[in-house]
């Protein structure tokens, strides 16, 4: 059975002149709300909020920040904020007047949600992207708008710890962090998400006016689902997220640099290269297998191999080799010998001829170097999926069929991150990430140059991951196999019967049995849907 979409418009009564009323009628209890640590000292010290629209140079530069540009924004205006008081300000200007909001931190979205027509204010954030030690919560806050790479370099130089996040410098932080986040350290510290001690959220209550809230992961916080649900619940659905602090679960006193993971000094880098003219169907095949069977014994968490992160890209033929890219802990007396075991159990047996190449690297500037610039190449498709096990050989022979294909003239690649570990030691109810036992995570994407070919690649790739998926339904549904897929790669389609026929829900798929929870902090944060996309939490 198909669910019919939910409407998204407001709910009915909330009219424009009912939400003005509504935020009159509070305003004389506005002031009561809980205020935000150093409000005051933000507000007086932030530049003013910068209103662009189309008239101005700069409307191009905002409206087209997005990784994906198969989608352009076209609001009435863009919203420069540097404090949590103008985002507070221009929510409720938005909601007084009957106009949907949007926001972009780090502008990476792969598919339409931000730049979604219907828009009419975009909030951008790029501008409030501070990172510093909060010594009153033990923790480091983090703005919204900052990127991955700020961070990082941040709280290295100044701190020597890091959070596990993703291994793309660029990406911003407020879509990251919201959908679980993960990344090179994950298997040896979790998911980033397991480290986020609190959010600071500009929400709409039900009387239409907009305030901040914080909250954070302390038992006894009354506040404590709306930190939950930015556990891997998505971004764009409950609130406008305008901190973080983030702070790992067992650290104890003050010193800030026992407050998050120490990153290792250096790190031991591999890439191995097979051409597609070595590749048979049958070494294709062995490549996936090995490769899925090491992950699968190789993904409990205290193993040797916690600090390797591996990706095993699967180029299509056209560009003309895969590629398996490793990484380890470089001081770890055996690397170079445990780099050596993962190297010859994944490629050394499946019968076709590789070249590999090794470096060592200081941690940070491996980190900060952006591995996925495609260039021209800026228009894409993108899928996701959580592999409890590898592929099976008649999936390994339909990706081969696919890739081999030297017809097809997109750039693709079939990515598979390593997983697990220290992430699967976190129960599924924890947090609102709810995949806790995987061991692999792919991300499906092909990109191409020119708008005419549009239609062409986006069929292709619909086509493979149907294909691949096809005895459960066209979708990693939940099974021995597969556990669903990850809101960070968002991917429309699943919302589309026409593509999903499993039975399961595009939620269920990404959120699985955290839904209702999800659902009900939903109703009970933004129960008028002010904050919503296409692959938003809806509230029933």
């Amino acid at each position: 059975m198909t669910r019919q979409q939910p409407d998204r418009r407001p709910a009915a009564g909330l009219t424009r002149r009912g939400l003005l009323g509504s935020a009159a009628a509070a305003g004389a209890g506005a002031a009561l709300l809980p205020t935000p640590a150093g409000a005051a000292e933000r507000a007086a010290g932030a530049p003013a909020a910068v209103t662009v629209d189309a008239s101005d140079a700069r409307y191009l530069d905002l409206t087209s920040r997005g990784y994906n540009a198969r989608f352009t924004a076209a609001p009435d205006s863009v919203r420069l904020v540097h404090s949590t008081e103008q985002v507070v300000a221009v929510v409720q200007e938005a909601v007084r007047d009957g106009r949907r909001i949007g926001v972009r931190g780090g502008g990476h979205c792969l598919d339409g949600l931000v730049d979604d027509p219907d828009v009419r204010i975009l909030v951008d954030m790029s501008e409030m992207d501070a990172v510093r030690h909060d010594p009153a919560r033990r923790a480091f806050l983090v703005e919204g708008g900052a990127t991955l790479g700020h961070v990082y370099r941040t709280l290295y130089l100044e701190w020597g710890v890091a959070l596990p996040g993703g291994t793309c410098p660029t990406v911003g932080v407020g879509g990251h962090v919201t959908g679980g986040g993960y990344g090179a350290m994950c298997r040896q510290h979790g998911a980033v998400v397991d480290h986020l001690y609190a959010v600071e959220v500009v929400t709409v209550d039900a009387s239409g006016t907009a305030r901040a809230v914080v909250a954070t992961r302390e038992p006894d916080d009354p506040h404590r689902e709306l930190w939950w649900a930015h556990t891997g619940g998505g971004g764009g659905t409950y609130g406008i997220v305008t901190r973080y602090w983030f702070r790992s679960p067992d650290a104890t006193g003050t010193d800030p640099a026992a407050l998050l993971p120490r990153p290792p000094k250096t790190l031991l880098k591999s890439t191995v290269s097979i051409k597609w003219s070595d590749l048979t169907e049958a070494a294709f095949t062995a490549l996936v297998a090995d490769h899925g069977a090491w992950h699968a014994r190789n993904s409990v968490a205290g193993s040797a191999y916690d600090s390797l992160h591996s990706v095993l890209i699967l180029y299509n033929r056209v560009q003309g080799a895969v590629v398996l890219n490793t990484q380890i802990d470089g001081t770890l007396p055996d690397a170079a010998a445990l780099l050596d075991g993962y190297v010859t159990a994944v490629a050394g047996g499946i019968g076709a001829p590789y070249t590999e190449v090794r470096s060592s690297w200081p941690w940070m500037k491996t980190t900060l170097k952006d591995p996925y610039d495609t260039g021209l190449y800026n228009r894409t498709k993108s899928k996701g999926a959580y592999l409890r096990r590898g592929w099976s050989a008649g999936q390994a022979a339909t990706l081969y069929g696919y890739l081999s294909d030297a017809g097809y003239d997109g750039h693709a690649g079939i990515l598979l991150y390593s997983y697990g570990g220290k992430v699967n030691t976190v129960p599924s109810a924890t947090t609102a990430l709810a995949q806790r036992d995987s061991v692999l995570k792919a991300n499906f994407t092909t990109y191409w140059p020119d708008a005419a070919s549009d239609d062409r690649h986006v069929t292709w790739m619909r086509n493979l991951y149907r294909d691949l998926y096809t005895a459960t339904g066209g979708v990693p549904a939940p099974d021995d196999t597969n556990d669903g897929s990850y809101i960070n790669y968002p991917d429309t389609d699943l919302a589309d019967p026409a593509w999903n026929t499993s039975g399961v829900s595009w939620q269920s798929l990404y959120f699985k049995g955290n839904l209702p929870r999800l659902q009900a902090v939903k109703a009970n944060w933004d129960p008028h849907n002010v904050f919503h996309h296409r692959l938003s939490v809806t509230a029933d």
